[in-house]
């Protein structure tokens, strides 16, 4: 039994690694993290550089970005679904396309037409524990509005759901 528990617990922990994390480092290749990632969900222009895009776990609640030089080296790899970087997305300034440098891909957008606000939404763990949801709003012309947060409804218990 105590081999099962230990075995349980050995696969728990490599799955939350791979996860998490990577090994990718700094001057590495692009084709380094490609043959360790595969193929990103996305990639974005970025002036001179471009970003490499990894949505993973359940809901994507983890994004890593892998920025690439023009001459095909890393510049840094992060995870980008964090309280720092919603903070630095700004109203009535940032834009999808920053939006989209900055966080990558939404888990889902929804148009709400009674305020006439497109909702893009990003599960992730606030502070690194809490099951959350960051919805970005954007008005008719693509510009941030406003930020929510809150706890993620999918992983509230039945009895508390609210639909």
């Amino acid at each position: 039994m105590k081999q099962l528990v230990f075995f349980s617990f050995a696969a728990t922990l490599s799955s939350c690694a791979s996860w998490h994390s990577a090994d990718i480092a700094v001057l590495q290749t692009e084709n380094d993290v490609l043959a360790k990632l595969g193929n990103p969900t996305h990639v974005y222009q970025d002036g001179q550089t471009h970003l490499l895009e990894y949505m993973h776990g359940r809901r994507a609640q983890a994004t890593h970005m892998v920025r690439v030089a023009a001459g095909g080296k890393v510049l840094s790899y992060e995870q980008v679904l964090t309280d720092q970087k919603f903070a630095e997305i700004k109203p009535g300034v940032s834009d999808k396309a920053a939006v989209l440098r900055m966080l990558g891909a939404p888990y889902e957008n929804v148009y709400y037409s009674r305020v006439r606000l497109e909702a893009w939404s990003y599960p992730y763990k606030e502070s690194g524990v809490w099951n959350s949801l960051m919805a970005v709003y954007f008005d008719h012309s693509g510009i941030v509005r406003k930020l929510e947060n809150g706890p993620d409804p999918v992983f509230e218990p039945r009895e508390h759901r609210r639909f």
